[in-house]
């Protein structure tokens, strides 16, 4: 599978910024803004407020981990993706 990364610009906080995202992790973004009635650059921020709290990982880094635990906790079973490793 081959995904092609582009570099998209955002507005976070009234601060322009860009992250390179694969097309997939953008349109899943995009997904769960819709889901949760807010504009991607409302979600992005909210995920920048908590990467800059718990670490300092890149934004773009931090949306994707977004997404995926995202998924994960629609698809596991109430608990189950709270686990300890």
């Amino acid at each position: 599978m081959k995904s092609t990364i582009r570099k998209r610009s955002l507005d976070i906080a009234g601060h322009k910024t860009s992250v390179s995202l694969e097309d997939e992790f953008w349109s899943a973004l995009k997904e769960i803004a819709r889901y949760e009635g807010v504009t991607v650059f409302e979600l992005a921020t909210r995920i920048d407020k908590r990467r800059t709290a718990v670490s300092k990982s890149n934004l773009s880094s931090a949306i994707r981990l977004f997404v995926l635990d995202h998924y994960v906790r629609r698809r596991s079973p109430p608990g189950v993706a709270d686990l300890p490793d």
